[in-house]
């Protein structure tokens, strides 16, 4: 008489089809035969199968090692021999201080201020005004400082401190304080760079020396007179910079007396950039300033960075 095999012997068979048929090995102690139906008794295991001691948690696999994915290769600046051929035979048809590209007014509609000082170094320009600082620090003011590296170079612990101070952003006010142009415009009876080439060493110097202070690229750049032409506005896009402007003057150059600087600085609304002085400690800018900033901090009048204002 036929022997009709047990009900778990025959679900055991046609487990094991499915799972062959799936392309699928168990990852127990029962493994699969391809080349017989049986299915080994859990006693007799196979011994490429470990064999577990009652009560043993089961060997822990580790996940496979997965390499994170390559993130963007670094942006590569046009070295000076590329900008000059980028730009070779192009004519500016502008030339003053609201250029093509320039921003001269905090965009997107921001309710805030930003305070801008130039330190603009060389003769006469190298001193630094200590009262209009710790008067800004006082009043939690923060600034955007514009140094040139004239400036850096006489005063490098100063600009040290400066750089470490969270209250302010460090930005390129050129290597030679020179207006920015690629034919040699002069503004204030300050001779312009000459030409495309110059206008690249104006930029890159000091951007070469406040990066070293600040292990970080300056964001903004603003040229000695803060004069453009609009090519070389876009040479300083080109070269991964801001080019910064301002509608409120608040100390002309450092010539105003107190009463005019206040007067000057009140009128700031939302979105203004004020430009001021912090080398010429003695000159009306720093009282001047600091009159007005009290009464705008007391009103309410919330000031930030150009870096704040304008997010990367």
């Amino acid at each position: 008489m036929a022997h009709n095999p047990g009900r778990r012997t025959v679900l055991a068979i046609g487990m094991g089809l499915i799972l062959t048929g799936c392309g699928v090995r168990q990852a127990t102690n029962d493994v699969v035969q391809s080349s017989a139906p049986s299915v080994p008794s859990p006693s007799n295991p196979p011994s490429t199968v470990p064999r577990l001691t009652p009560g043993e948690p089961p060997p822990v696999v580790p996940p496979p090692v997965v390499p994170p994915p390559a993130g963007p290769e670094p942006h590569r600046l046009p070295s000076r021999d590329e900008i000059i051929d980028r730009h070779a035979g192009r004519s500016p048809y502008y030339w003053g201080l609201e250029a093509p590209g320039v921003v001269s007014r905090i965009p997107n509609g921001s309710q805030g201020v930003a305070l801008t000082l130039d330190f603009c170094g060389g003769a006469g320009g190298n001193s630094f005004d200590p009262d209009l600082i710790s008067g800004l620090q006082r009043l939690r003011v923060p600034a955007t400082l514009f140094l040139n590296a004239r400036w850096v170079a006489d005063n490098r612990p100063l600009a040290a401190d400066l750089a470490d101070n969270p209250l302010f952003e460090l930005a390129n006010h050129g290597t030679d304080h020179l207006p920015l142009s690629v034919t040699g415009n002069s503004a204030y009876g300050i001779p312009g760079t000459a030409d495309t080439g110059s206008v690249y060493d104006e930029i890159m110097g000091n951007d070469a020396v406040l990066t070293a202070l600040t292990g970080q690229r300056p964001r903004f750049f603003r040229p000695g007179t803060a004069y453009f032409d609009d090519v070389s506005a876009r040479i300083c896009h080109d070269l991964g910079l801001i080019p910064a402007g301002f509608s409120v003057n608040g100390d002309g150059g450092a010539t105003y007396p107190a009463g005019a600087v206040t007067t000057e600085t009140r009128a700031a609304g939302p979105g203004s950039i004020i430009i001021a002085h912090g080398n010429r400690p003695g000159s009306g800018t720093g009282p001047g300033l600091l009159q007005a900033l009290g009464v705008m901090t007391d009103a309410g009048t919330p000031f930030l960075t150009l870096g704040d204002a304008i997010p990367a």
